[in-house]
């Protein structure tokens, strides 16, 4: 059976959801991935209103589109974050409150736990988000900084993480982490780290999303390989390196679309990501969950773009062979 294709809404909160459910169905996407902000879900209601749920699923139902997941990566963020007034502009008034750092981290905390209580209610099983990273300025090591600087982001990342993932595993629900540049995981090395961090909780695991690892020059199928029970769930969404000698991977502190930069986010099937090694990588671990677009092309119409990138992974989704090509000249 094919992989079904949705797409993340996360993009797309800029229009109310029955706009967009209505748009995608008639794309001929099989579901959507609701993101947590716009109108598309929002937990607090969820949890308030015994009817919201039912209108969710009734709206797409309506659309013959289906569910798998929910992501919170906004509010995710601020669990782990340095806050400061960037992370007002990608919260809810409520979260934000005094905008003081600890209770704007102490307030997202609660709502991720929350958070796998609405999916539960809503049917679905995996949660997609960020955590945040209190070391991710670290990056760079000068001023000079010690592992014993690096391991208390981490002990920071685990005291405030666990307890989220405790609550999520009391509900059946699983939270799958984006590794992504920013987060405390973001590239394979530091996967291990995030997972060790957590004692390897079983309610924790990966949104694999290749574009993130391409302008790392990261292999993202020796990430598949190296986590194989850990993939909850899978962004469809690339990226290209477009290096002069004049710009560098960090970006240059320009703006996504412009092109002066080293790299930038692209339509998926129009970068630098190889889907036929991805696909196989997955028939060899079984995972048979949702390929979900999160469409991000500064220079493409979205609505010219999201049907094509649905046309390119379908076109690239096969199943492993059931028997072996020379099977016809075994020995009986």
């Amino acid at each position: 059976m094919p992989r079904p294709v949705t797409l993340f809404t996360g993009q797309w909160a800029d229009l109310p959801l029955e706009t967009l459910a209505k748009k995608a169905s008639a794309w001929g996407f099989d579901g959507l991935e609701l993101a947590c902000w716009g109108d598309h879900f929002d937990v607090e209601k969820a949890l308030a209103k015994d009817s919201y749920v039912k209108e969710k699923r009734d709206l797409l139902e309506r659309n013959k589109l289906k569910f798998f997941s929910i992501s919170s990566h906004l509010v995710g963020q601020c669990v782990c974050d340095p806050i400061d007034e960037r992370h007002k502009a990608i919260l809810s008034p409520r979260l934000w409150g005094d905008g003081k750092p600890e209770g704007v981290r102490q307030r997202c905390a609660e709502e991720m736990k929350n958070t796998a209580k609405a999916a539960k209610l809503f049917g679905v099983d995996v949660v997609n988000g960020f955590t945040g990273s209190s070391v991710w300025g670290k990056l760079y090591f000068f001023p000079p900084t010690s592992q014993k600087d690096i391991d208390a982001g981490y002990a920071d990342f685990a005291a405030r993480w666990t307890p989220i993932l405790d609550a999520f595993k009391a509900q059946g629900i699983r939270f799958a982490l984006e590794v992504h540049p920013t987060e405390i995981a973001y590239d394979l090395l530091t996967a291990e780290r995030a997972l060790t961090a957590v004692g390897n909780h079983p309610s924790f695991g990966f949104n694999f999303d290749p574009s993130h690892f391409i302008h790392q020059f990261v292999d993202p199928v020796e990430f598949i390989s190296a986590f194989p029970s850990r993939i909850f769930h899978c962004h469809v969404k690339d990226s290209r390196v477009r290096l002069t000698g004049r710009n560098s991977i960090l970006g240059s502190h320009l703006d996504f679309g412009d092109p002066r930069r080293g790299w930038d986010f692209v339509s998926p099937g129009r970068g630098d990501v190889k889907w036929d090694p991805l696909i196989r990588a997955f028939n060899r671990i079984g995972y048979q969950g949702p390929l979900s677009i999160e469409w991000e092309d500064s220079g493409m119409d979205r609505d010219w773009g999201a049907p094509e990138a649905l046309a390119m992974i379908r076109k690239q989704d096969f199943a492993a062979s059931s028997v072996a090509f020379d099977a016809a000249f075994a020995k009986k």
